[in-house]
């Protein structure tokens, strides 16, 4: 996402890095050089004009001109400005309401009912129980689209055969209250443009049924086009937030630069990916800090939470000490790291790597490759070999490269570097519990036994 604009804006700031400092010249280059980079990312024109208008605004108030780092200084007033122009901060949807309505607004084609779907699977992870609702009753098979994506994700759909549309949300209303379901995710009817129709029922919808959240659904890939209709929608319905689906897709970034300044809305959530727990908050310092390179550890974090569940670190951590660590367990590990989402997306939360576009994806496909000749490998043994890696022999190995297609060469240097893989995880966890037993061993003799961590803080004492 916003691998275009990034790549320039990363290359217009490392121009300034030879410079001894900024001066006036200079900065008029590189303010030059991101306003060709934002109109090229298709930039709504209003924003690229306050964009840099604040930018020269800030030099000159920072006294950047005789900064003794121009590079960084620059870094951090574009970032600033980015995270301003994003929406400052993040916004969380309201749900204060029992049951709370968010109703799901957006032209055809923008994502919406999957988005529905998606929202439906967040909030489920955060402990709400959710319904959805089905409103769009024009568009031909969106209830059974909606139905068929509610089966996949373990979230009931109502559903009515009338077209009456107050009717089917105010009965709704009534079942959520009598079986307990707080949210009600209304995914409403959308139209191939906007019409007087289309709008009358909304605001109907609006005005009856006043719903906690009004989320526009926008496709990311639409650019300035996605700022048209937000603004129509907003100036008849007063929305509450947006949603930007397609966001992994859309490497210039036009839209989400453009639509918060445009409409005076917070972009609340995000789809970055075509998998139904691909529905992100959307924080805009984050943001910002990607957009220039610098990664985004703390989304990293959080989903390798989400991904990694405690229990089963244990198993995998009790299995490496005793180098039982197996072939399934190595496929588990990647069907783990796939829930990651692709490994570009990957690359670019990781800070500091200064890898181009064209570089991570090279690297994406490489690795995706990897992965599935490694499935391929791991399925053509049998289920003892899968668990047993130590019965691999020659005749085991000429049978598994037939069966997977794979060179016998390559199947022998798999299990080699697999064979070494598991070494250093009993190397590193036999280093691990010596060094829980030194902490132990510090620990009695200081009058208990301490952790690690109140270890250090000892030490640190007697500096």
């Amino acid at each position: 996402m916003f691998d275009s604009l990034s790549d320039k804006l990363q290359d217009i700031i490392q121009k300034t890095a030879g410079q001894k400092e900024l001066t006036q010249d200079n900065m008029q280059d590189a303010l030059r050089e991101i306003r060709r980079a934002l109109l090229e990312a298709d930039v709504n024109l209003r924003v690229v004009k306050a964009f840099i208008s604040n930018i020269k605004d800030r030099a000159e108030g920072e006294n950047v001109l005789t900064g003794i780092n121009p590079s960084q200084q620059l870094v951090k007033i574009v970032h600033d400005e980015l995270v301003e122009l994003l929406g400052k901060e993040v916004k969380p949807l309201d749900l204060s309401a029992r049951p709370s309505l968010i109703m799901m607004l957006g032209l055809q084609g923008s994502g919406k009912t999957t988005s529905s779907a998606k929202l439906a699977v967040k909030l489920k992870k955060e402990g709400k129980n959710p319904l959805l609702v089905a409103c769009d009753v024009y568009r031909p098979a969106a209830i059974t689209q909606l139905k068929s994506l509610g089966e996949q994700i373990g979230v009931e759909v109502f559903s009515k055969d009338t077209q009456d549309v107050q009717n089917i949300i105010s009965d709704a209303v009534n079942y959520a209250k009598e079986n307990g379901f707080n949210v009600l995710i209304l995914d409403t009817a959308g139209r191939l443009q906007i019409d007087t129709d289309m709008m009358a029922e909304l605001l109907l919808i609006d005005r009856v049924f006043h719903p906690s959240e009004k989320l526009l659904v926008i496709d990311s890939m639409t650019g300035q086009e996605a700022v048209n209709v937000a603004e129509n929608f907003d100036a008849q319905l007063s929305i509450t937030g947006l949603v930007l689906t397609k966001l992994d897709g859309d490497s210039r970034g036009g839209a989400a630069l453009s639509i918060v300044y445009c409409t005076g809305k917070p972009i609340k959530l995000t789809g970055t990916g075509e998998k139904l727990n691909a529905l992100e908050d959307f924080y805009p310092e984050r943001m910002a800090t990607r957009i220039l390179g610098m990664g985004d550890i703390v989304s990293l974090v959080e989903r390798a939470q989400e991904v990694f569940d405690e229990k089963s670190a244990k198993e995998m951590e009790a299995k490496m000490a005793k180098a039982e660590f197996s072939f399934n367990d190595f496929l588990k590990m990647q069907s783990q790291m796939k829930m990651f989402g692709s490994i570009e997306n990957l690359l670019g939360m990781l800070p500091g790597l200064g890898l181009s576009r064209d570089d991570k994806q090279k690297i994406s496909h490489e690795g995706e490759k990897q992965f599935k000749r490694i499935e391929v490998f791991i399925q053509s043994m049998t289920p003892e070999e899968r668990e047993h890696p130590e019965l691999m022999n020659t005749s085991r190995k000429k049978r598994i490269a037939q069966g997977s297609g794979l060179p016998l060469h390559d199947v022998n240097m798999f299990i080699t570097q697999f064979e070494q893989m598991r070494k250093m995880m009993k190397g590193f966890s036999d280093v691990k519990k010596n060094m829980g037993k030194m902490a132990g061993k510090f620990g009695s003799e200081m009058g208990g036994k301490l952790s690690m961590h109140q270890m250090i803080k000892n030490m640190r004492r007697f500096k």
